[in-house]
């Protein structure tokens, strides 16, 4: 009975050390984390959330998904792809100059002008290990509920490739080839995410270090019903994957 109440005892302080890590951590990490969205001074209203992303390196440098960013905007009508700031109750809005994408594994740097945000530092995600609790902080019903971040709680339950045999080769395609061949690997949570999730950054409660960025969030049916029906299935691109991205960007002239 001691050995068990031992054990027991050992649980909840464990349990304790890492609620109070990430209500430390936590005000830090949610200065970083903006949301992706467009912004048309003719429309109602003009600025509209289509996801999330974070702030890292210089403090100009926001990553999101590469399918965030919509892909048609109405130039017409001077609608511009934008990040979206919380400012205590208000919405800052900054265009976005540039964008670097690497679309096999759904990344987008965008580069913004003015002053520079709180960043975020990027860990070292091959050192995370399946049963690790991490978080996630985003925007999963901005649409719904505006610009208030939420935070989540996942369990790291597999690290496995992108990669899936299909059932026979005349089902092959270079995209699939191309995957087999790089090893990719994604980290699967076992935390419930929306669609405006997509880009928040996947961080160690104690450090705030990124080690990966949430990507697809399969439901249940149609798009339609996923506030209805969540799957409970997150997936997430390791943050080795965004370093490389960011390397290549440095590069670029």
């Amino acid at each position: 009975m001691r050995c068990c109440a031992l054990g027991l005892s050992c649980l909840i302080a464990a349990a304790a050390a890492q609620t109070g890590d990430i209500v430390a951590t936590l005000p830090r990490v949610k200065t970083a984390v903006v949301g992706i969205g467009t912004h048309q001074p003719t429309r109602s209203p003009r600025v509209k959330l289509v996801g999330t992303g974070f702030v890292v390196g210089d403090g100009l440098t926001v990553v999101t998904n590469a399918h965030v960013p919509p892909k048609d905007l109405d130039t017409a009508r001077n609608e511009r792809l934008a990040i979206l700031i919380p400012r205590g109750g208000q919405v800052e809005v900054r265009a976005v100059d540039s964008m670097t994408a690497d679309s096999e594994r759904d990344l987008a740097l965008l580069r913004i002008e003015g002053e520079p945000l709180p960043a975020l530092r990027i860990g070292d995600s091959d050192r995370v290990r399946e049963g690790q609790t991490l978080y996630f902080t985003g925007y999963p019903l901005g649409a719904i509920l505006g610009l208030y971040p939420a935070t989540h709680r996942a369990g790291l339950a597999a690290i496995a490739p992108i990669y899936t045999p299909p059932a026979s080769a005349s089902r092959l395609t270079p995209r699939l080839i191309r995957r087999a061949d790089e090893g990719f690997h994604i980290f699967q949570l076992d935390a419930v995410a929306y669609p405006g999730n997509s880009g928040s950054p996947l961080y160690d409660p104690e450090t705030g270090e990124v080690l990966g960025v949430i990507n697809s969030v399969f439901v249940k049916g149609a798009k339609e019903n996923a506030i209805k029906e969540p799957s409970g299935i997150t997936y997430a691109i390791p943050a080795k994957y965004l370093k490389a991205l960011l390397e290549r960007a440095m590069r670029q002239p």
